[in-house]
C-alpha cells in the first residue's frame, strides 16, 4: 500500500445528501477526555444514514514516561486505551473512510516502531483504510443532470484529511497554515486537519485551466478543523491557555444532486 493512493467511495446515485464527520483530539485516557459525551456521539452517528466519518489522529491520549503528558493523570494505560477506543468504534466500523495517526500516536513510533493507531485498525480489519501521514479520498453520489437529458456520472469530491501540525495559542496560527498548505493540494476540494483543538472552517477557491474548453474556472475550496473531545483541565489550565470549543465534532456536508459542499459548524 502506498501513501497516495487514493480511498475510492462510491455511496449510490439515489443519495441527495452525505454527511462526513472529521473525529480527531479525543485523547481516551487523558484526565481531560470527555468520553462520555464521545461515546453518546457515536451512538448517535450509528443511527444516522448517508454519516460517515474520518478518523484523524490522537483518539488515544497514549501518554509515555518521556513525553509531555503527566502518565500519573491517565485514566488507562495506554494498551487499554487502545482496546477501549476500538470497542468504542466498532458499533460504525463500516462509515469509518480512513484512520489517520496524530502526533500522540507517533510518540510509540519514535521509540518501538509502533502505531497504536493502525493497531486500532487492524482490530477493526480497516488496515486498507489506515494511511500514516495524510488520506486522499474520492467520493461520488448522486448524479449529474444536464437539462432534461440525464447523465449517469455522479458529483465527485476531493478530501485530503490529515492530523495536522503547529501549535500557537491563537487559532490564526493553524487557519493560515491550513490554506496555505491547502493550496498545495492541486484538484482537492476540501482540506480537513485536527491538531489544534479550534475548529472553524474557511471557504476559499481555486483557478482551474479547463484546456478542453479554453477555459479558466473557478472552484470553491474549503479547510476546515475537525472538533476536540476535551475538558478544561490539567495541561491547558497549568499552561494558561484559554478554552477552546467545547467537545464536540465540525461536519461536512457533500450534496448529490448539485457540486455543493458546506461545513457545520
Amino acid at each position: 500500500m502506498r501513501q497516495g493512493d487514493i480511498l475510492w467511495y462510491e455511496l449510490g446515485e439515489d443519495i441527495k445528501q452525505a454527511t462526513i464527520v472529521p473525529i480527531a483530539d479525543v485523547h481516551l485516557g487523558a484526565e481531560g477526555s470527555a468520553w462520555q459525551q464521545f461515546y453518546r456521539f457515536i451512538d448517535q452517528i450509528k443511527g444516522e444514514p448517508d454519516t460517515y466519518v474520518t478518523l484523524q489522529g490522537d483518539l488515544i491520549d497514549n501518554g509515555l514516561k518521556n513525553s509531555v503528558t503527566n502518565v500519573y493523570r491517565q485514566t488507562m494505560r495506554p494498551y487499554e486505551q487502545k482496546r477501549e477506543m476500538a470497542k468504542a468504534l466498532e458499533p460504525i466500523r463500516d462509515k469509518i473512510l480512513c484512520i489517520i495517526p496524530g502526533n500522540h500516536c507517533r510518540r510509540s513510533s519514535k521509540e518501538a516502531d509502533a502505531d497504536p493507531t493502525y493497531d486500532i485498525a487492524a482490530k477493526l480489519d480497516l488496515e486498507d483504510r489506515y494511511r500514516e501521514s495524510i488520506a486522499f479520498i474520492r467520493i461520488g453520489l448522486g448524479k449529474r443532470t444536464a437539462g432534461k437529458i440525464r447523465d449517469l456520472k455522479p458529483h465527485v469530491y476531493y478530501l485530503a484529511c490529515m492530523h495536522g501540525a503547529g501549535g500557537g495559542s491563537l487559532p490564526g496560527a493553524g487557519i493560515n497554515r491550513a490554506d496555505r498548505y491547502l493550496q498545495a493540494l492541486d484538484g482537492v476540494d476540501v482540506f480537513i486537519h485536527g491538531h489544534t483543538h479550534k475548529p472553524y472552517a474557511l471557504r476559499g477557491s481555486k483557478l482551474v485551466l479547463d484546456p478542453a474548453n479554453k477555459i479558466v474556472k473557478q472552484r470553491p475550496t474549503l479547510a476546515m478543523c475537525a472538533g476536540q473531545w476535551l475538558d478544561y483541565v490539567g495541561y491547558p489550565v497549568e499552561k494558561q491557555l484559554n478554552p477552546v470549543a467545547l467537545p464536540g465534532a465540525n461536519k461536512l456536508v457533500l450534496f448529490g444532486d448539485k457540486y455543493k459542499f458546506e461545513a457545520v459548524i
